[in-house]
């Protein structure tokens, strides 16, 4: 695989510096283009092996282009903060919004690889990442991002003297390390996962694009030549009508149930029972959430729900048994323009709480499948594909010990009328109430079929949905109290 980045390719000083000022000026020309259609993002990876010129690329770009457009990371060990959250998290927060470009030096790729080679982990879990990397770089693309993936290659001969001639440099021997010689020792094991990875996450949507490292005018101009004529082809492409935007038809409901009719909503709770239980289930969150065990545990609630449904009161009774420095709630409405700018995950993914935290989400990522899809926002392409998007993000969750806990709040269609109507009568509640509550209603069977099959296809083992027959608030609330307690309680037993 590594034959064609191992040619000696060189390119003399005179033609170099003949072309880099065209290069130069083309770039800054698409760059401007790109911020002014504002239509994608650019994301683009660099890695490679140690010596192959990786920051001297990295550098090289941000003196040819505008640095007001241009973002540049560097991924190096994760901060405490990152080491919260899901290992994708660090770079879930700083993808670049649209019309920018965005340069990681050091990927998602780079701790999976450094982790085989180390033995830290086996082949088994190297695809796991791999596969995991595949689809986060899938969903870029389907939102609209141009992703380019570079590689940097040295033969071990020339790394070897890559290395050397650093280190003999006063000026750059700071540059050479002693992890760069351990590396140098495991030069084979390396090679042997580098190709793994290469091979395994090279697809159509985002190859990987090998350059040869040893030569550096070679480098600079090769990696900038792809950049501009990438950039240059996707901006000359129409954007896709949504009608242009095909994809399966829906599938039916797995058994063909109605999962909302099968629910009792006569079920009551009487006041003088109902006082009874929400004093000992909040007591139960209390207790459970103040253990020193809960340090270790992160809690992701989320409430979704007819419109008048009684999300926010159920909230209210939760909050109630928390410490004030615990929780963090989050209303979700209609995206900001800085959250149109970046994929449709990205305004969920920045408020994953760290350890030792519990976040509410009133509304979440499900408005994708629900509002979207019935109000037709998005395209059927894109709610399609959303399930397996939300899959993914909630199994990351739970993989990093996070406790998803997803509620959906049904009332049947006579008891929201009632409730918009009393809503309309009362002064301090008349502003719950809006048109957009009522034209809902109209599409009522349209949202239920809707919802029937967000819970077959989202409802998993990591992450199940509880349906709450909520016609009565004093059930409702008792049900979810119990509901999140024992989720939690049950969790903190397998802490050690």
């Amino acid at each position: 695989m590594f034959e064609s980045a191992e040619l000696g390719h060189k390119i003399d000083k005179a033609t170099y510096d003949a072309e880099v000022p065209k290069l130069r000026e083309a770039l800054l020309e698409a760059q401007m283009d790109l911020a002014k259609l504002a239509k994608f993002p650019v994301v683009i990876l660099i890695g490679g092996v140690d010596g192959a010129g990786r920051g001297e690329t990295v550098n090289l770009l941000n003196e040819w282009m505008d640095p007001r457009f241009l973002q540049t990371h560097g991924m190096g060990e994760p901060s405490d903060e990152e080491l919260d959250r899901p290992m994708m998290w660090r770079f879930w927060r700083e993808l670049p919004p649209k019309g920018r470009i965005g340069i990681f030096l050091g990927s998602w790729y780079t701790w999976p690889i450094l982790n085989r080679v180390r033995g830290v982990t086996k082949n088994a879990d190297l695809d796991q990442s791999l596969e995991r990397a595949k689809r986060l770089e899938k969903m870029l693309v389907d939102e609209g991002a141009l992703v380019l993936k570079f590689w940097m290659h040295l033969s071990k001969d020339k790394q070897q003297k890559r290395l050397k001639s650093l280190e003999k440099d006063p000026k750059t021997r700071w540059r050479v390390t002693k992890r760069d010689w351990e590396h140098y020792t495991m030069y084979d094991k390396f090679n042997t996962v580098n190709e793994r990875v290469i091979r395994h996450t090279s697809t159509a949507d985002a190859p990987w694009t090998l350059v040869e490292g040893y030569d550096p005018r070679y480098r600079g101009l090769t990696v900038g030549k792809i950049i501009l004529d990438a950039l240059l082809k996707r901006m000359k492409q129409p954007a896709k009508k949504v009608a242009e935007v095909t994809a399966p038809p829906p599938m039916p409901s797995i058994d063909q149930l109605n999962v909302l009719k099968t629910l009792d909503l006569k079920q009551k709770l009487e006041k003088k029972k109902y006082e009874t239980e929400l004093e000992k289930y909040q007591g139960k969150l209390a207790i459970l959430t103040r253990s020193p065990k809960f340090k270790r545990l992160t809690v992701v609630a989320m409430f979704e729900g007819n419109d008048a449904a009684g999300k926010g009161g159920a909230v209210r009774r939760i909050t109630s048994a928390l410490d004030a420095r615990q929780y963090n709630i989050i209303p979700i409405a209609a995206p900001t323009e800085e959250e149109r700018a970046q994929p449709y995950l990205w305004r969920f993914w920045r408020h994953v709480p760290r350890r030792g935290r519990l976040t509410i989400f009133d509304r979440s990522w499900y408005g994708r499948v629900l509002v979207e899809r019935v109000e037709k926002f998005c395209s059927e392409a894109d709610w399609m594909r959303a399930y397996s998007e939300i899959n993914d993000f909630e199994s990351q969750l739970v993989r990093h010990n996070i406790i998803v806990v997803k509620f959906w709040l049904a009332i049947s269609k006579e008891e929201q009328l009632r409730r918009f109507k009393e809503r309309e009568k009362i002064g301090f509640k008349r502003f719950k109430i809006t048109e957009e509550d009522w034209r809902n209603r109209e599409k009522w069977e349209d949202y239920e079929h809707a919802v029937c099959d967000m819970v077959d296809r989202t409802s998993t083992e990591v992450a199940p949905w509880t349906l709450v027959e909520a016609n009565d608030k004093n059930f409702a609330r008792i049900k979810i109290l119990k509901t999140l307690s024992d989720r939690i309680e049950a969790a903190l037993k397998k802490v050690k």
